[in-house]
């Protein structure tokens, strides 16, 4: 008969402390925030193809209340243990919440997904202007020289021409621009967050359930004051369906979790540098999954971004 000290695995010998071995040499905060990064990143893609089975808007509705769906036993959990009384504060950053994938979502259509995913990542280099402007403080010297550095970063991911000269193009079309409103309300969002949070007995859970209700319901009733198709909320493709609970579950659900697990058991730089790397698994999801092409002027462009988002995300951490 095999006892616990005796089992073994792949012939090696298994036991509690073993485990407790293993499982404490494994990264696993960084793991969780890589994860993190890579399902973010491959939202964009993943949201990129979904719209070809319906609208911006029917996408949103139904992504959010898939969201809302699968978060609402763990809010009833904390309604019945008295921790959701702070609601209304969730409330304003919901609204945004909305405005941002508004933006967002139209935007994706609008440009490319590998564009989107270092353009979105801007909003790390807005936060501190939209505080200091909250403030009525002047931003640090450092992320000023990292503004300016993503700024030309933009200028070289935006080229139409095969080189960064005065006879190429720049365009910077409507999904970019979309795109770019979209980090901006990102920023503001960060920094209403951090101010509506203080004293707020709201956990992680609760907030992220709160605010996918008011996007859900706020994306439907915009839904019927426009023309579109009621059918557009029920899309009969099953690629559609598959995408739709990819980014409820794992970009929503699974990176709610994962991310406050990472946050807690690691460092600040390693959070600003795994969590940083989500625009490059965006751009490389785009290129492997949906076949876009980045050319070097523009690579070298989305690195300077990722770039600058490093190094003031690292400082503001």
């Amino acid at each position: 008969m095999q006892t616990e000290s005796t089992r073994s695995l792949f012939g090696l010998p298994l036991t509690r402390q073993s485990l407790l071995h293993y499982q404490n040499r494994l990264p696993v905060p960084e793991l969780s925030l890589l994860l993190v990064a890579f399902f973010w990143g491959t939202s964009y893609g993943v949201t990129k193809e979904a719209l070809l089975f319906t609208s911006a808007l029917a996408f949103i509705a139904i992504r959010f209340c898939l969201t809302s769906v699968m978060l609402l036993p763990l809010f009833l959990r904390e309604m019945r243990q008295g921790k959701t009384g702070d609601f209304y504060r969730a409330l304003p950053t919901g609204i945004i919440l909305l405005m941002i994938f508004l933006a967002e979502t139209y935007g994706i259509f609008h440009t490319s997904a590998s564009r989107a995913a270092f353009l979105i990542s801007l909003c790390v280099l807005m936060t501190p202007f939209v505080e200091a402007l909250m403030k009525r403080q002047r931003p640090e010297p450092l992320i000023l020289g990292c503004a300016l550095l993503s700024l030309f970063g933009v200028f070289l991911l935006t080229q139409t021409g095969q080189t960064a000269t005065a006879d190429s193009g720049f365009s910077l079309n409507l999904g970019d621009q979309l795109i770019l409103l979209a980090a901006l309300l990102r920023a503001i969002m960060v920094v209403t967050t951090e101010r509506l949070s203080k004293n707020s007995t709201l956990s992680a859970i609760s907030t992220t359930s709160i605010q996918s209700n008011v996007v859900a319901v706020g994306a439907l009733i915009i839904f019927a004051c426009s023309d579109y198709p009621v059918a557009q909320l029920l899309p009969q493709s099953v690629a559609f369906w598959l995408a739709a609970f990819y980014l409820a579950f794992f970009c929503t659900l699974f990176a709610l979790f994962a991310q406050n697990y990472g946050v807690r058991h690691t460092s600040s730089s390693r959070v600003a540098l795994l969590t940083g790397s989500e625009p490059a698994f965006g751009a490389l999801f785009a290129i492997v999954w949906l076949g876009e092409s980045l050319r070097g002027i523009q690579l070298l462009g989305g690195g300077l971004i990722l770039m600058a988002c490093y190094l003031a995300g690292r400082r503001q951490r």
